[in-house]
């Protein structure tokens, strides 16, 4: 009960001091909680921190970040404060290498209900984002171990990083993690990386995902949806005409559905115009699927006026009660 009462006491420390932590009694506390054995309040005085740019308490935050990496799971349970603490040194640019090899390299594993789980992979992936930005020359070779991690949270941010890293050299690691398989949110991260690092040679990959089928006689949805809205995050002209052929051949209602947001999420002229076109003159289901996705430019009174016009100009009263619900 003591300790709770002083993790408490600590903790409205915070909240004291969180409409102006720069101040000198702000950075007396901020310094004061970072000193102490609270990991929750650790976590919330670095991340003020980080928000308040106080590049002076980066020694503090360091020796803390030092302290709980070297014991065990018990003074940090869910890695929370190295994690945050990590975060507050990425975003104040502090360049130690060391500290976020430490990181990028940790696990701490932690009892759960029928055996024990590792709760660093946040930690690993932001210390991963700080070895980009301070340059580390081996920075790939952490970045491929990272996206063979066995926790999914890593293998995502490894393929982030490896985007936010901007080199080709990092496309034959998304590529093989992408052929090799895996849980659809990391493929999905896998294919945008790829397409930020160069559309034009990993497109032919993306489309081969569109087509790739699961059994003899069906598509792969879950790997088809996520290649087709990485494709609508692209904006791009030739995307259009790969979402459009494939939505053409494609059978499943959930998966047209799909095709038909990621062209509208392209916010392209032709993929509008094809998009009105089928509110126009499609079949009814495309129809209200098409009107359904263009809600996301509702936004813009021109084209909105373009969407309505075809909508009353088809004179169905459903996609005119679709259309009152978006407007």
């Amino acid at each position: 009960m003591a300790k709770s009462r002083k993790l408490e006491e600590t903790i409205a420390l915070l909240t004291k001091i969180r409409a102006d932590p720069t101040s000198e009694a702000g950075i007396k506390t901020l310094t004061q909680v970072l000193n102490s054995q609270y990991s929750i309040a650790v976590s919330q005085a670095a991340k003020l921190i980080g928000e308040s740019d106080l590049h002076s308490l980066i020694p503090e935050l360091v020796a803390a970040f030092d302290r709980f990496i070297t014991e065990d799971a018990d003074p940090d349970p869910g890695c929370l404060a190295k994690m945050r603490i990590a975060e507050a040194l990425y975003r104040l640019d502090h360049s130690n290498e060391a500290l976020f090899l430490q990181g990028v390299r940790h696990r701490q594993m932690e009892p759960v209900r029928g055996g024990r789980e590792d709760t660093a992979a946040a930690l690993r992936g932001v210390c991963a984002l700080g070895l980009v930005r301070i340059n580390y020359v081996h920075v790939l070779n952490e970045l491929a171990d990272l996206l063979a991690d066995p926790e999914p949270e890593a293998r995502i941010a490894a393929a982030r990083a490896i985007a936010y890293h901007g080199s080709e050299q990092g496309l034959p690691l998304l590529r093989l993690r992408v052929l090799i398989g895996d849980q659809p949110s990391v493929i999905s991260e896998c294919l945008v990386a790829l397409l930020e690092l160069d559309a034009e040679r990993s497109l032919p990959l993306i489309t081969q995902c569109l087509y790739a089928k699961k059994t003899p006689i069906g598509e792969d949805a879950e790997l088809a949806e996520v290649a087709a809205l990485a494709l609508g995050e692209t904006r791009s002209p030739q995307a259009f005409e790969v979402l459009r052929t494939w939505w053409k051949q494609i059978k499943a209602p959930e998966l047209r559905q799909t095709g038909l947001m990621a062209i509208a999420m392209l916010r392209h002229d032709d993929a509008i115009d094809f998009l009105i076109s089928l509110i126009a003159d499609g079949q009814l289901e495309d129809s209200k699927t098409a009107l359904s996705a263009l809600g996301i430019c509702r936004s813009d009174a021109a084209l909105w006026q373009r969407v309505s016009e075809a909508v009353n100009l088809r004179d169905e009263a459903v996609l005119r009660q679709m259309l009152r619900s978006l407007s």
